[in-house]
């Protein structure tokens, strides 16, 4: 079976946009109005609340005349979702070419509802490095990528949604009610990035580069569904839709999309000079370690070497000996270096910040600031760092803030899993305006009522300070509860420090 695994390459090719396609759309235009009176070349707007990154991806979807491309990892079954879908399926009723190109972790178990968007005339969807076997539950997957585990570990984590060749929203957020304060109990603090102008045809470009390679797959190779199938979904999406209309949710999504609609898609865009980095699409196809400057990595490492200050925000923060070594070069040459990423108890993946643990004490004593997202905050009623603090959070951030005129925002986290094994994208913005509104961002995540301070007291040990009903406190003891610790413990034991 698993001599069967490799799947034939694809070679079905789409030829992009020409440049008075895009013009002609009505996105197009209305780029072409806000880029008229600017020098600069690109313009930007960072959406950390989750619900205005819903939003705009609806409004994006609902305006689009020609083409929507959309490139996830996850893609869940909630409420989001389904809006997001059924709106996709309405742009494809009306003309619009549709490319869901979605890594295939995040298919299993989804096979029919894949199938039927497939079967949409207008609607095309691909999955990134298959398997043939184990498709209809995540424990089959595991079984069956056992024997190829050294392969088939590696994914793409891409996040891109591209509207007309016009306007792109590169990020974190995956398709998923988590990644726009829709779940409960817990929700992630996310950041994307709208982009338009120059930079967006690069950025069209990767995604072609992904759409077009042999590891995507047309998803039917793998599930059929029958011709009409698209419109049997479009109906349960549709009865689904009218159950839950009633929502408190779904109606603060409706006011927040209309409230977009009547006004700009943004408050506020900033305009400067933009890079599109992206890693080979077929890095996760790779036998071999790749070589540093094959990476995006490497090529933004190389691009972006801080003078006088840098803001790393990162869910997960595995910075190995070689980076923890770098950081602290740079803060002992007075570059100001502060760093926000998950607690024990607030990270979704233990094991990951068990990795980042030893490496604490030699980053404080540098002059490295680290601040740990808290799991709930202390103002319940405020909107921090993009999560409503009356629900669990965690983050989920993957940005950095170079100096005071650059901004990077993609996909990939600061860990040996972005640099080495995933495929990641991202843009990195040379913009003072855009740079002014990350730092704000970040200072807000350090705050005392949303993150801990760790700091080495006297006697050189680690303690967490934080503020809980407005007075301040500080922990000795690191918080997490006994499983959160055993799972840290375990990633440090059996050194799984470069697979995560």
């Amino acid at each position: 079976m698993t001599g069967c695994s490799a799947t034939p390459v694809s070679r079905e090719h789409r030829v992009a946009l020409a440049p008075w396609e895009v013009a002609d759309t009505r996105l197009g235009q209305w780029v072409a109005e806000q880029a008229a009176p600017q020098e600069d070349t690109s313009a930007f707007a960072l959406l950390a609340d989750g619900r205005d990154a819903f939003a705009v991806r609806a409004l994006l979807t609902a305006r689009a005349e020609r083409r929507l491309d959309i490139q996830t990892y996850l893609m869940g079954d909630g409420l989001t979702t389904r809006i997001l879908l059924h709106q996709v399926l309405l742009a494809a009723d009306r003309g619009v070419e549709v490319r869901l190109l979605l890594d295939d972790i995040g298919a299993i178990g989804q096979g029919r509802r894949l199938a039927s968007l497939d079967s949409h005339p207008n609607i095309e969807v691909r999955v990134f490095h298959p398997l043939p076997i184990g498709r209809s539950h995540l424990v089959a997957r595991v079984l069956a990528t056992a024997s190829v585990f050294n392969r088939h570990h590696r994914r793409m984590h891409n996040k891109l949604w591209i509207a007309d060749n016009a306007l792109a929203i590169v990020g974190g957020r995956n398709l998923g009610d988590e990644y726009y304060n829709a779940s409960e109990p817990r929700n992630f603090a996310d950041l994307d990035m709208l982009t338009l102008g120059d930079v967006v045809t690069p950025l069209s470009r990767s995604f072609d580069l992904y759409w077009n390679h042999g590891l995507a797959q047309p998803v039917g190779r793998f599930h059929r569904a029958a011709a009409d199938a698209w419109q049997v979904l479009r109906d349960e999406l549709a009865a689904r839709l009218d159950d839950e209309e009633k929502t408190d949710y779904f109606a603060a999504l409706r006011e927040r999309r209309d409230e977009r609609d009547r006004n700009r898609l943004v408050d506020d865009l900033r305009w400067g000079e933009a890079e599109a980095f992206w890693d080979p699409p077929g890095k996760p196809g790779y036998h071999h370690t790749p070589a540093l400057d094959d990476t995006m990595a490497g090529q933004l490492w190389r691009r972006t070497t801080p003078s006088e200050k840098l803001s790393l925000v990162s869910a997960y923060f595995v910075p190995t000996e070689a980076g923890s070594q770098w950081l602290q070069s740079l803060a002992r040459s007075d570059v100001d270096i502060r760093v926000v990423t998950n607690s024990l108890e607030a990270t979704d993946v233990p094991m990951a910040h068990g990795a980042y643990m030893p490496h604490r004490e030699a980053l404080l004593e540098s002059g490295v600031e680290l601040f740990e997202l808290r799991v709930r905050h202390d103002n319940p009623d405020e909107v921090a760092i993009g999560v409503p603090g009356t629900s669990a959070s965690a983050l989920h951030i993957k940005a950095l803030g170079i100096d005071d005129d650059m901004v990077f925002v993609g996909s990939p986290n600061a860990d040996p899993r972005s640099v080495w094994w995933n495929s990641e994208v991202g843009v990195l913005a040379i913009s003072e305006g855009l740079a002014a509104d990350f730092e704000a961002l970040v200072k807000e995540g350090a705050q005392p009522t949303v993150s801990y301070s760790v700091e080495l007291d006297a006697e050189g040990k680690l303690a967490w300070l934080t503020r809980e009903d407005g007075a301040p406190v500080k922990l000795e003891r690191e918080p997490g509860n006994a499983w959160r610790r055993l799972n840290a413990w375990l990633s440090r034991v059996l050194g799984l420090e470069r697979w995560l």
